[in-house]
Parts: structure tokens; sequence; C-alpha cells
């Protein structure tokens, strides 16, 4: 009972911290600014590694390479502590499951975009941070846009994309599963 307690602990805080860092990463790639609370929480809670560490490795290619490092960093610490927690430490295990995680989080974290979207288009789609989820999904929808055609002025985009993503994880994690 208290592995699985501290487990939840250790992944929660990884789970965040490595989040913020992807979407940091994120938001550069599709050069939105996020609203200013937003922006603040993000930039505080990544800075005291992305800062130095562009120091060491700069943006190249317009992609910041601090931030996805730094979620890299996280999922690595992360599972060596999990492991370490169940007495299982294995540097095999240790490279396959943060593998894995890394991918789940990219994979979950792109479907936790389109579903904020979904609920704003539903609930408020003139929310504060409605236009920010939308840039960061834009990406993702175009190309679905330009062939599944909207139904009763309903965009289905947005279903298909998490299907997609799904299956995507579903595919990435039986290869990684099947080298190791």
């Amino acid at each position: 009972m208290l592995t699985s307690i501290l487990t939840l602990i250790v992944d929660a805080i990884a789970g965040i911290l490595g989040g913020v860092f992807l979407l940091r990463f994120w938001m550069q790639v599709v050069r939105v600014r996020p609203p200013n609370t937003l922006g603040q929480f993000i930039f505080q809670l990544t800075d005291w590694f992305v800062r130095p560490m562009r120091r060491v490795l700069p943006g190249v290619g317009g992609y910041d390479w601090a931030s996805l490092i730094g979620a890299i960093l996280v999922i690595v610490l992360a599972v060596a502590i999990d492991l370490a927690i169940v007495s299982r430490f294995a540097v095999e295990f240790l490279v396959v499951l943060s593998l894995m995680r890394f991918f789940e989080w990219i994979f979950y974290g792109f479907m936790g975009l389109l579903i904020i979207e979904a609920v704003f288009s539903w609930v408020n789609p003139h929310a504060p941070l409605a236009p920010f989820i939308r840039a960061l999904n834009d990406p993702l929808l175009r190309p679905l846009r330009r062939v599944v055609p909207l139904i009763g002025n309903v965009d289905l985009s947005p279903l298909v994309a998490l299907i997609l993503l799904r299956i995507a994880l579903m595919l990435v994690t039986t290869l990684i599963t099947s080298l190791a």
C-alpha cells in the first residue's frame, strides 16, 4: 500500500511538471502565446531548468529543445524512482518504460487538448482560453478538417483525431514492447 501511495505521488508530480514542459515545447512549435496567467504559471514552473539549459542547448530549427529535454529528464527520473520504489530497477526497464511513458504523455496530452476544445465549443466558445486551445489543436485538426466534412454544422474532426491518436498510441506501445 505504501509503495502505491509513493508511486502515485511521484507520478502526479512528474505528470504535472513533465506535462508543462511538453506544453511549453508545443507552444513554441505552433508559435502561440498563452494568456498571461497561464503563461506565468508555465514559465515560472519551468524556467529554473529551461533558461540554464538554453545556454547549453539553444533552440535549433525554431524548437525549444530545452523544454523537450526537461520533459524527458522528468520522465526518466520518475520511472527510475518508480522502479526503485518497487525494487525492480534495471536499465532495460528504465529505457523501455521511459520511452512508453514519453509517448503516452504526448498522445494523452493531445487527447486532453482535444477534449478541452470540444468542451469549450459546447459550453463557452468565447472563453479566454478557447483561442489558445484552438491554436494548439490546429496542427492536428487542420488536415482532418480537409477530409472530414461538417455534418449538420457539427465538426467531427476532433472525434476522428481522438480515435487516430488512440490507435497511434496502441501501435507505438506495441512496437516498444516488442523491441524489449
